[in-house]
């Protein structure tokens, strides 16, 4: 498989009264090329650290990033960022607001319709796409921003507790049509979040992290078959894995539960 992600010893300080705070120590981690990734572990562990360094918008103090091997030094075209917060424009529609990254990049219009269509479509916004955000239900918005994040045809999506803020059965449609859009629109996915049963609903592989410092201490195969059904939620093989998750993550020294 090729590698499309590389983290090398990276490592993160920041200044905290005085001191250093370590948020990352010696992290190091391949991610390849399509390969849906989950990032699960406790707060305070380095989680959207890690994913800020890999998308550019901050930097270790020691390793590297590696994007298709090539150093990460700032944001990029080839990174798609997804936020727990919706960050769609108020004032354009869902259709303007997928295309936004497309005339900024100045693709012909026709071209951006087409495209903003097509991933609209995908995500199941079709009706809604002459819609402003303030008319959408929470779902909506990250699905729409899931679609924008998809139109400008990054080869990464990086995804930082993209659900976090839905109530639970939203949370668990979400995760459906990200994988249904996923298994359309292959994609490499580092996606970050707290929630164990949705790491492993998703994952490829799940990376389980400790804090103080943040680093890795498992990562576990999800050996699934897709695409991932209710029935396959509810299924020994996953709470199998879950119980696994679930006692990488819980099952660490106290001290390294504490939130920083």
């Amino acid at each position: 498989m090729t590698t499309r992600i590389s983290i090398r010893g990276v490592a993160r300080t920041f200044p905290l009264q005085g001191k250093d705070f370590v948020a990352l120590g010696d992290v190091s981690l391949d991610v390849a090329d399509n390969e849906f990734v989950t990032i699960v572990g406790p707060s305070g562990c380095g989680k959207s650290t890690l994913l800020n360094i890999v998308a550019g918008l901050d930097h270790p103090t020691g390793g590297q990033a590696l994007v298709g091997g090539q150093a990460v030094t700032g944001p990029g075209p080839d990174r798609g960022v997804i936020f727990q917060q919706f960050a769609l424009f108020p004032w354009l529609t869902v259709r303007r607001n997928v295309e936004f990254g497309l005339r900024t990049a100045g693709v012909p219009r026709a071209e951006r319709r087409r495209r903003a269509e097509h991933f609209i479509d995908l995500v199941g916004l079709t009706q809604f796409a002459d819609a402003l955000p303030k008319t959408l239900s929470g779902g909506m918005k990250q699905r729409c921003a899931i679609a924008r994040a998809y139109a400008v045809d990054p080869s990464i999506l990086l995804m930082d507790e993209p659900f976090g803020a839905l109530d639970a059965l939203t949370r668990v449609r979400l995760q459906e049509q990200l994988l249904d859009t996923w298994s359309r629109e292959k994609r490499t996915v580092m996606f970050v979040t707290h929630d164990v049963d949705e790491a492993v609903f998703l994952a490829n592989r799940v990376v389980v992290m400790a804090a103080n410092p943040g680093r890795i201490v498992e990562v576990i195969d999800v050996d699934l078959p897709f695409p991932r059904t209710e029935e396959v939620r509810l299924g020994p093989d996953f709470s199998r894995l879950r119980n696994r998750v679930w006692s990488a993550v819980y099952h660490q020294p106290a001290q390294e539960r504490k939130p920083s």
